[in-house]
């Protein structure tokens, strides 16, 4: 398919009466030419770029960069079109500006629409002319700092973090089952693995009969993940690796199934869902499949004193009024909400939630990009017994959708312990709550430019007691916090005694819990996991 017929389509030249360009430095201005001038959208050297000619001759200097520069309107008929620097600041800076004078306003207005069109195709990697990929930025560029990438890929380049993931027999298991008990579905069938890190899954695949795997690896594990494909070969000559994002290739053909590992921490961290998405709208046929298919964010509220306790305590050092001579205090308050701000990731004793849960469903197969920028969960829980609500806890799981066996991978507090874990948002001043009390809330997260989200997180709850029917007196308890920076606390869940309020029959089994939501359309699809779908692990 020729993705470069949208490009031809569009208006390729424009006569303007005139441009000029700024000097950032002399704040002087050079003309080019009192006489009219044409301006051409070009991709000729394979990045898209903006070039003024002059009798048929081009004027050097006035070229400009589409996917590194802005367009501005000053008027009517007349616009600045400002470019990136291409120093080695890490600091975004445009350096220089064209100026540029319309004949009419009609024109001023094409220009701009074309200009825009340019820019969003070159974000969007789409084919230029040449059949090249424009060189400048592609659309994970645009929404990701580079610093994070490249710890990002530097941290994925590592086998040690490859063994690390290796070695969660519940993960690795549960793909491999996902795969195999769905031979059907991938034999002879072309199927690319989306970060494909080492190339077990792309490995897994082949062994399913899958007809070609493209194995698509950003981080310098491509090699690695080559080299260990060469060494099976009787899969090898099925498997392809391609070193670069997905964002950026290119392959041979449509994919029939897309196999990938994009869950991150409370299965959006490292945002890598997006990337699923965008492989999912650029090589999969339509009605192919997905593995996984689906992802539920699970959510609870908790009671762990001893949690609460040690986390307000970290910031007891900064209470000091006399370390070596200086008085810490004025930084305690920042010092008590910056360790309250830290997801906290570990392994909890399901006892300790509150309520049943919910879930919030993200459906792979039909969800956009741009949803996963900002997600607002609504919080509406019946506590089963009386406490103090510290916070919310949170897990996942995800949907193999297969033809033959639906299978889940889950990360449920009770189950099997995953490198995942779970995760629990701390609330620096606790609700509450008696048995039969109503929990509300809000769960507000908001992508950011570091592979994350920050979240914004309130608990609600009436105050017992007289004038509670008529509305009562909200208790309520917010916080903000980084799912980028949480606090590891790899212990293993503690044994912890029952309240005398809390008979044996309350205890919240996770895997018993019934899902109260409205986002369960399909219930038969969205099951609970269940030992006759879990992974067949010794």
């Amino acid at each position: 398919m020729d993705d470069s017929s949208g490009l031809k389509q569009k208006k390729l030249e424009f006569t303007l009466a005139a441009v000029s360009q700024l000097s950032s430095s002399s704040l002087s201005s050079s003309s080019s030419s009192s006489s009219s001038v044409i301006a051409r959208f070009s991709a000729d050297s394979g990045v898209a770029e903006l070039r003024f000619h002059r009798d048929s001759e081009f004027i050097d200097g006035f070229n400009v960069d589409i996917g590194t520069s802005q367009l501005f309107k000053l008027g009517p008929v007349q616009s600045l079109c400002v470019s990136e620097s291409s120093g080695a600041s890490k600091e975004k800076s445009y350096s220089r500006a064209v100026t540029i004078q319309f004949r009419n306003e009609d024109e001023s207005r094409d220009f701009h629409s074309a200009f825009e069109q340019w820019q969003k195709d070159v974000i969007q990697g789409i084919h230029l002319p040449n059949g090249a990929i424009a060189a400048s930025k592609s659309k994970f560029d645009y929404k990701i700092e580079p610093s994070s990438a490249k710890m990002y890929f530097h941290y994925y380049g590592q086998l040690l973090h490859q063994q690390n993931m290796l070695q969660d027999y519940v993960r690795t298991g549960t793909y491999y089952a996902a795969v195999i008990e769905n031979r059907v579905d991938f034999t002879g069938r072309v199927v690319v693995d989306v970060g494909a890190g080492s190339g077990i899954l792309s490995l897994f695949a082949a062994q399913a009969g899958a007809k070609h795997v493209y194995a698509v690896e950003a981080s310098e594990m491509a090699e690695y993940a080559r080299k260990l494909i060469a060494g099976n070969p009787a899969l090898a000559q099925r498997i392809t690796v391609i070193k670069g994002k997905v964002e950026e290739v290119e392959l041979a053909e449509k994919a029939d199934i897309l196999i990938s590992e994009p869950m991150g921490t409370l299965l959006v961290n490292e945002r890598m869902l997006e990337s699923y998405i965008i492989a999912r709208d650029r090589f999969l046929v339509p009605n192919g499949k997905m593995f996984p298919s689906i992802g539920r964010i699970h959510m609870a509220p908790f009671s762990d004193e001893y949690l609460f306790v040690e986390i307000a305590n970290k910031a007891l050092f900064w209470q000091q009024q006399n370390y070596y001579g200086v008085d810490l205090t004025p930084l305690y308050g920042s010092a008590f909400q910056g360790y309250f701000s830290q997801p906290v990731v570990d392994a909890f004793d399901p006892r300790l939630l509150v309520s049943p849960p919910l879930c919030h469903v993200i459906d792979f197969n039909e969800i956009k990009e741009e949803d996963l920028f900002e997600i607002d969960i609504p919080l509406k829980f019946i506590a089963s017994v009386g406490t103090r609500v510290h916070g919310l806890a949170c897990w996942f799981d995800v949907l193999f959708n297969g033809s033959a066996v639906q299978r889940w991978l889950t990360t449920a507090p009770g189950a099997p312990t995953t490198h995942w874990y779970q995760i629990r948002c701390v609330l620096s001043q606790p609700i509450y709550v008696m048995a039969g009390q109503e929990i509300t809330g809000r769960l507000h997260m908001i992508a950011h430019n570091a592979q994350s989200y920050t979240m914004y997180l309130s608990l609600s709850a009436k105050m017992w007691g007289p004038g509670a029917v008529q509305g009562g007196i909200l208790q309520t308890s917010s916080g903000k916090l980084d799912l980028k920076e949480p606090y590891y606390r790899m212990s293993q869940p503690q044994s912890y005694t029952m309240a005398q309020d809390q008979q044996p029959q309350q205890l919240l089994q996770a895997q018993a819990i019934p899902i109260h939501t409205e986002d369960l359309d399909e219930a038969e699809l969205l099951r609970q996991p269940s030992e006759n779908t879990g992974p067949h692990l010794q």
